[in-house]
C-alpha cells in the first residue's frame, strides 16, 4: 500500500467567481481575511491555490504569466555575478566606476521584489511557490554543508510561517520537528533576514541552555549576516564575528535602486539601530523587553529548574503593546522525555492548536502549532527535486548529490524502529527523535510505569496504522425531539465530547426495564460504564479535573464486540450537570449499568432524583447489608481504601494482559483510544486523582468483572492477592519484577 500524505490540502472555502472577482481589482490584502477565514500571504493583491496545513488556510500568490525555469527543471541557486560579489558593503558600491553600475540595477531590484513577494520556478515539470523568506534561506543564506537544498517540507514549513507573519492574531508558531530538520539554520536566516530590514528593533534567541543560545548565534546568525550581499547587508557596529549582540547600524532598505545611484556621503546616512543577541535560559529572559523576533530553540528541552511554559508566559507580553502584537515568536523543538521538560512543551503545543480559538480568535498559547512529520524531512531519503520518497522506488531515484535512493523513507523507518523492539527506551528516544505521529513525539520513558508499556505502546503504535475515522466516530447523545426520560439518539459532531468506535444495533439502543417505578439498564449482561465524576462546575483557576467516562463490553451472546472499549469521554463542560446528563444519556443509549466514585456524590444523587438509581452499580465487594445508608441510597464506590485502590490497578494491569497490544499471529487489541492509552502508560496509583481516564476506565473493567471482587467464604479465608505487579519494560516483552 502506497503512503498518503495528510500534512497540507488544497481547499475551496472561497468561490471562484469571488477570488477572480477580486484578482481583478488587486483587492486582496495580506494578511487575515475574517470574511473568507483564510490567510492571505499574497502581496500582489491576487491568490491562487489555498492551502489547509493543521488546520490553517493559506491563500497563496496566483500563479504568474512567467515563471523562473532552468536546464534541470529544478531549484538552483542564481549566481550571483562575480564583479558584485567583490562588494563587501555600501561603500565599495559608492567607489564603483559609474558606468558599470547601470547593468546591475534590474538584477537588484529583482532580488528585492523576491524577497518581498517571493519567487516561483519550475520544479521538475510543477510550478513551485515559495515565500519571500524562503527564498532569502536558500539564495544567500550560508549553513554547515554550504548551500541550503530545496526540500519540500521546508517550503510548507515557510508558507506556515509567513501565515502566522501575516495574521494579526497570532504570536507566532510551536514547530514539533525531527532531529536535523534544519529548524535552527532556518529560523537563525529568518533572524537575519527581518533584522536587516527593520529600524529600532530588537531579535532575541533563547535555547535549552545559554551556550546552546550562544552557538547559535556564532556559528548560524553572524556567518548568515557576513555572507549577505552587499545590497541587502547593513553596515554592523562593532566586531565582525561578535559574540553576544550583532548591531546594525545602515539600513539595507537604503539600497533600492532609487537610494543607490545617490551619492549620499556616509556620515548622512541613517542608522537601523537594530540588534541581535541572545540570552541565558530562564523563566525571565527577555522579562520587559520589546522583541519583534523571538527565536526559541530546542523548547522542549528545558529541564528542571528551568521552565518553557513560565517563560512563554513573560516573553508573550515582549511581543505586544497591550492587544496589538507587534513581535512573532519563531519556537521549534524535538520533545524530551516527558518528566525532562517534554511535557511542559507538550502542553505548548496543544494550547497552540489552531482550531481551538478563544473569542478573540486566539490559541490558548497565541501560537500556532505545526508538526512535519519524520517522512517529509529525513536525510537521504529526498529526491532531487526536494521530494520525500516516501514509498521504495519502482525506478532510479536520485538524491540531490546524486546519491541512489533504493528504499522508501517509511520502509527505512519501520526497519530501524524494528530493530530496536527489544529495548523499549531506545525505541521511544528513536520515536522522539525522529516521530511520524506527534504520539511518538512526545514518547516518555517506560522506567517508572507500573503496567506492562510493551503492550501498550504496541496498542498506540497499531492505532497510529489504523485509520482513525473507520473506527472511532466523534460526536454526542441527545433526546430525541429534546424531551428528556424517552429516547436517546447518537449523532456524528466533530465539536462532540464522546469519541465511539462501537454502537450497538437498533434493536439493542435505549433498552430499559422498569421494576417498581425503578428504571434498570436492559443490557447489563453485555457491558457496563467507569465514571471519574467532579462536583463543583467552575474552579478558581478555571481547569480542574476532566470528568470521565469510559464503557466497556464483557463476553455475551449478543451481536457486540467482547473485551472492547467502546466509549471515551474526557471532557469538562460548562457545568457539572452538563457532565451528569452526558453520563445518564450514554447509559440510556447503550442499556448498560455505571460504576461510580462515590466520593463525589453528585452525579449519583443526579441519576437517583431523575429515577435511574437502578443504573447505579453497588460496591462489588460488600454484600447488600454490608453497605453504609448512602451506598444503599445512590451506589457507588469509594477510592479511600487501600485495597480499592490496590483492586483498581489490578483490573487495568489484567486488562492490559490479555486485551492490550499484540495478542499473537498478528492480532491485536481493539481499544482504540489512545488519550486513554497515554493516561495508563503515565498512571502513578500514589497520585490517583491526575488521572481521569484511568480512574474512569479500571472502574469500567471492575464493573465488567465484579464477580472477581464478590465476598464469599472461600475468597475471605483465601484473602485473594489483588495487588499491583511492577514491571521490567525492558527487552521484547516485560517481565514482572519479584521481590
Amino acid at each position: 500500500m502506497s503512503y498518503e500524505q495528510s500534512l497540507y490540502k488544497i481547499v475551496e472555502p472561497v468561490k471562484k467567481t469571488t477570488i477572480s472577482r477580486l484578482n481583478k481589482k488587486r483587492k486582496w490584502e495580506y494578511g487575515y481575511n475574517k470574511e473568507h477565514d483564510i490567510v492571505v500571504i499574497s502581496k500582489t493583491g491576487k491568490i491562487g491555490n489555498i492551502l489547509e496545513i493543521q488546520g490553517l488556510r493559506i491563500a497563496l500568490p496566483l500563479l504568474p504569466l512567467q515563471l523562473h525555469e532552468t536546464k534541470l527543471n529544478k531549484w538552483q541557486k542564481i549566481e550571483y555575478p562575480k564583479e558584485l560579489s567583490k562588494l563587501k558593503n555600501i561603500f565599495d558600491w559608492r567607489n564603483y566606476p559609474e558606468e558599470s553600475k547601470d547593468k546591475w540595477y534590474d538584477f537588484i531590484d529583482e532580488e528585492f521584489k523576491r524577497r518581498d513577494e517571493g519567487f516561483w520556478f519550475m520544479n521538475d515539470g510543477e510550478p513551485t511557490y515559495i515565500t519571500g523568506s524562503h527564498y532569502m534561506y536558500l539564495q544567500w543564506s550560508k549553513i554547515d554543508v554550504g548551500a541550503p537544498d530545496f526540500r519540500e517540507a521546508n517550503r510548507l514549513f515557510f508558507i506556515f510561517w509567513e501565515a502566522c507573519k501575516a495574521d494579526k492574531r497570532c504570536y507566532g508558531m510551536c514547530y514539533l520537528k525531527n532531529r536535523r530538520s534544519g529548524f535552527s539554520f532556518m529560523s537563525s536566516a529568518e533572524t537575519v533576514n527581518l533584522a536587516t530590514i527593520s529600524s529600532d528593533a530588537r531579535y532575541g534567541i533563547l535555547s535549552k541552555s545559554g551556550a546552546d543560545a550562544k552557538k547559535m548565534f556564532t556559528d548560524k546568525v553572524v556567518p548568515i549576516s557576513i555572507n549577505y550581499p552587499f545590497f541587502f547587508k547593513p553596515i554592523q557596529d562593532g566586531m565582525d564575528r561578535p559574540k553576544s549582540e550583532l548591531a546594525y547600524r545602515v539600513p539595507a532598505s537604503k539600497f533600492t535602486r532609487k537610494k543607490i545611484t545617490t551619492n549620499e556621503k556616509q556620515e548622512e546616512l541613517v542608522g537601523l539601530d537594530t540588534t541581535i543577541d541572545w540570552k541565558n535560559t530562564g523563566d525571565n529572559s527577555y522579562d520587559g523587553e520589546k522583541l519583534n523576533l523571538l527565536v526559541h530553540d530546542e523548547s522542549g528541552k528545558w529541564e528542571r529548574p528551568d521552565n518553557i511554559l513560565n517563560n512563554w508566559r513573560v516573553t508573550k507580553t515582549c511581543l505586544r503593546l497591550g492587544s496589538r502584537i507587534i513581535g512573532k515568536c519563531m519556537m521549534g523543538s524535538t520533545s524530551n522525555a516527558l518528566d525532562k521538560g517534554g511535557d511542559n512543551f507538550k502542553k505548548l503545543y496543544y494550547d497552540s492548536d489552531v482550531t481551538k480559538r478563544n473569542r478573540n480568535g486566539q490559541t490558548r498559547s497565541g501560537l500556532y502549532s505545526l508538526f512535519i512529520p519524520m517522512e517529509w524531512n529525513y536525510e537521504g531519503f529526498i529526491d532531487e527535486h526536494g521530494r520525500p520518497v516516501f514509498d521504495t522506488p519502482t525506478r532510479e531515484c536520485y538524491g540531490p548529490d546524486g546519491e541512489l535512493i533504493d528504499i522508501g523513507v517509511v520502509d527505512h523507518w519501520e526497519n530501524e524502529a524494528d530493530g530496536l523492539r527489544d529495548d523499549q527506551d531506545a525505541l521511544n528516544e528513536f520515536y522522539r527523535q525522529f516521530p511520524r505521529t506527534e504520539e511518538h513525539a512526545f514518547r516518555d520513558e517506560t522506567k517508572n510505569s507500573i503496567f506492562n508499556l510493551v503492550k501498550i505502546y504496541e496498542q498506540i503504535d497499531y492505532n497510529e496504522g489504523v485509520k482513525t475515522d473507520a473506527t472511532v466516530s466523534v460526536g454526542s447523545f441527545q433526546w430525541v425531539n429534546g424531551i428528556k426520560d424517552t429516547q436517546v439518539i447518537f449523532y456524528p459532531d466533530p465539536k462532540g465530547r464522546f469519541k465511539v468506535s462501537w454502537v450497538p444495533p437498533a434493536n439493542l439502543q435505549n433498552r430499559i426495564i422498569v421494576k417498581n417505578g425503578i428504571r434498570y439498564p436492559g443490557n447489563e449482561h453485555m457491558g457496563a460504564f467507569g465514571c471519574d465524576s467532579y462536583d463543583i462546575s467552575g474552579t478558581v483557576d478555571g481547569r480542574g479535573s476532566n470528568g470521565a467516562l469510559h464503557g466497556l463490553t464483557k463476553f455475551s451472546m449478543e451481536d457486540a464486540p467482547a473485551n472492547h472499549f467502546f466509549l471515551e469521554y474526557i471532557a469538562r463542560p460548562q457545568t457539572a450537570e452538563m457532565f451528569f446528563e452526558d453520563v445518564l444519556m450514554a447509559c440510556v443509549f447503550y442499556g448498560m449499568p455505571i460504576l461510580a466514585e462515590n466520593n463525589k456524590p453528585r452525579l449519583l444523587y443526579y441519576l437517583r432524583r431523575r429515577g435511574y438509581r437502578g443504573y447505579s452499580m453497588n460496591r462489588p465487594d460488600k454484600t447488600w447489608n454490608k453497605l453504609s445508608v448512602a451506598e444503599k441510597e445512590i451506589g457507588g464506590i469509594p477510592n479511600s481504601s487501600e485495597d480499592i485502590k490496590q483492586a483498581h490497578a489490578a483490573a487495568i494491569e489484567m486488562y492490559i494482559q490479555n486485551h492490550v497490544g499484540h495478542l499473537g499471529d498478528g492480532v491485536y487489541g481493539n481499544i482504540y483510544f489512545n488519550e486513554t492509552l497515554n493516561d495508563w502508560a503515565k498512571f502513578d496509583i500514589n497520585k490517583r486523582t491526575k488521572f481521569d481516564a484511568s480512574i474512569s476506565s479500571g472502574l469500567a473493567v471492575m464493573a465488567c468483572n465484579r464477580h472477581l471482587y464478590r465476598p464469599n467464604a472461600k475468597i475471605e479465608r483465601q484473602k485473594l492477592n489483588i495487588s499491583v505487579a511492577k514491571y521490567d519494560n525492558k527487552g521484547y516483552s516485560s517481565t514482572i519484577i519479584k521481590n
